[in-house]
């Protein structure tokens, strides 16, 4: 248990005093880019489903 309690305060001193944290605007601009990002692949990956969806339709209706 003293081993746990150890791991637990030497975890809060590194979070608390080793890292760096980015500034709130940091956090902003990255978020925008990864929603953009997630975004676009959302489309990139629904228009590749829609046309593979086409295509086997167009596949399957021909017999």
């Amino acid at each position: 248990m003293s081993n746990f309690t150890s791991l637990i305060k030497e975890s809060w001193v590194e979070v608390t005093e080793h890292v760096t944290w980015p500034k709130f605007s940091e956090l902003q601009s990255s978020s925008i880019l990864v929603l953009v990002a997630s975004l676009i692949f959302a489309i990139l990956v629904g228009l590749v489903d829609l046309a593979f969806k086409s295509g086997l339709d167009l596949f399957y209706s021909s017999f």
